[in-house]
């Protein structure tokens, strides 16, 4: 498709493009510019260039899903070892990689170094140079040199907390490790238990009492008798695969249940 070619529709289809680009002022001047000195008679070379870019950003969003694939696998997307997964972080321990997501509703805090104050916004960037871009109100309010401040604090609300693991705990469709049947959570009967049958540990489901009895009964556990009751923060003999209380997801899922019973 020749977005820019002969003037006409082109000029309303270029607005539609940079429009859902949302690219800032400037560097729509900009693109705009480079977009007037690549014009030619029949529109070829911007086609060309149109095609490459659409082969580059498909690239780019294989990586990703690629990548996004491995985190939701438990695995860290750049050395391979076990993630911690929390609510709203991903951590891998062994190389560092990490990624967690910030308040929507809160606020952020950079304090900058000596206590000589702080800066507050809606969203601060940590670049890789190590400079801090503060945004408030969608724009940019500060950028901070990365020897200027000392640490960046993100402020939650309990409300926003709380909704999180409502929506969370909403798309844990898991189905019994048993009879198969789709578990919930708020219902009396559930559990969620981890056991290692080799050498690391492994999470199950059921949907009831019944179920989970069965289930025992046909698979003990080979690390040590007591897997099923044990807690996991007491055991150092299998490899954990969901950290400290299942990584706070077994909290939630307590929480929950204890949120819809109340």
């Amino acid at each position: 498709m020749n977005f820019f070619g002969k003037r006409g529709k082109e000029d309303e289809l270029e607005q539609t493009i940079a429009t859902s680009l949302g690219l800032p002022e400037e560097q729509q001047e900009n693109l705009e510019h480079d977009v007037s000195l690549l014009e030619d008679e029949d529109g070829s070379r911007n086609q060309r260039l149109q095609k490459v870019a659409e082969r580059e950003v498909l690239s780019a969003a294989e990586d990703s899903v690629k990548r996004l694939h491995v985190i939701k696998l438990g695995r860290c997307p750049v050395c391979g070892e076990h993630l911690y997964q929390h609510m709203s972080a991903s951590i891998c321990e062994a190389c560092g990689w990490h990624k967690y997501d910030t308040p929507k509703q809160g606020k952020v805090r950079v304090h900058l170094r000596n206590n000589s104050g702080e800066v507050v916004g809606a969203r601060a960037y940590l670049l890789k140079s190590g400079d801090c871009l503060v945004m408030h109100d969608d724009v940019v309010i500060a950028k901070i040199p990365a020897n200027a401040y000392d640490w960046v604090e993100y402020v939650w609300r309990d409300e926003e907390v709380a909704q999180r693991r409502v929506q969370i705990t909403g798309k844990l469709k898991v189905p019994c490790a048993w009879c198969g049947a789709e578990t919930e959570p708020n219902k009396d009967g559930f559990h969620m238990v981890h056991v290692a049958f080799g050498s690391s540990q492994e999470r199950y489901c059921f949907c009831s009492d019944e179920c989970l009895e069965i289930f025992r009964k046909t698979y003990p556990a080979r690390v040590h008798r007591n897997c099923y009751e044990r807690s996991c923060n007491d055991c150092n003999l299998c490899v954990k695969r969901y950290g400290d209380e299942a990584d706070e997801i077994r909290t939630l899922l307590k929480d929950y249940i204890r949120m819809k019973k109340d």
